[in-house]
């Protein structure tokens, strides 16, 4: 009887773990969120409060809520990110991720969550460069590892293509005249110029190369499924449209699943 007992009380322990594990999308009871904290509005450091802020930040913390999951932020180099994915190392990549073909072949993404593109960055008093077409010859930063270096990379009759593992270089560049003008993320060059960089820089031209942004996740990841149903739920209630306008001062244009 004694052996009959402490054998189902194994069993009970077990499924309880197997349920609390199952509902946080793997074998772990927290997930580690992988993040890069210089992607204002994104995800950053508020250096008066000692936390991460952001929309991205809010979003996950909502989706998280809605899975009823714990979760830790792991701050990392972007480049770093997909590798930490593939290797394990983190359960969740979160930084304003452009959805690639070629990123797809190695992480899995939940539905875009955001619409952006492209945009030049120039110094306020600069009147040659209006858009990208006036580039040739000029010296361009960006940051490395991004849909911004391969488009700029790509562009022709370049002087110089200057790369920074962090974008708030390629500003500091720029502001210094290392560098003619920066393309990067439209919703971070628009933060920037009218925060930190206002008077001494301004966006020029259209918006540049329609991008997506996703929530990406290792191969096969079964957690990818639920983010994409808390996602539209938030949509549906009402959450991600007072998300948006709170960090970017309007609502969506389109949300998720539209």
């Amino acid at each position: 009887m004694k052996s009959w007992l402490k054998g189902s009380a194994v069993l009970v322990l077990a499924g309880a773990l197997a349920f609390t594990t199952a509902g946080c999308g793997g074998d772990k009871d927290k997930l580690t969120v992988g993040t890069d904290t210089s992607f204002v509005p994104f995800e950053f450091l508020n250096q008066d409060t000692g936390k991460y802020e952001g929309f991205d930040i809010d979003l996950w913390a909502a989706i998280a809520k809605e899975l009823k999951v714990e979760y830790e932020l792991k701050p990392m180099d972007f480049n770093g990110l997909i590798p930490a994915l593939q290797s394990s190392n983190i359960d969740v990549a979160l930084a304003g991720m452009t959805i690639k073909d070629e990123r797809k072949e190695k992480v899995d993404f939940a539905i875009p969550y955001y619409d952006a593109g492209l945009l030049v960055l120039v110094r306020s008093d600069e009147s040659s460069i209006k858009s990208v077409k006036d580039l040739k010859g000029k010296v361009v930063a960006t940051k490395s590892g991004t849909t911004s270096f391969d488009y700029t990379k790509a562009l022709p009759d370049l002087k110089e293509v200057k790369p920074f593992p962090n974008i708030d270089g390629a500003y500091m560049e720029l502001i210094n005249k290392g560098a003619d003008a920066v393309i990067f993320d439209s919703p971070n060059v628009m933060y920037f110029a009218k925060t930190k960089g206002e008077g001494k820089v301004k966006p020029v031209g259209d918006i540049l190369e329609g991008q997506q942004y996703g929530i990406a996740f290792p191969k096969g990841s079964d957690l990818v499924q639920k983010v994409d149903e808390a996602l539209l739920k938030l949509v549906k209630d009402g959450t991600y449209s007072t998300l948006y306008e709170k960090w970017f001062g309007q609502k969506p244009a389109k949300q998720p699943g539209q």
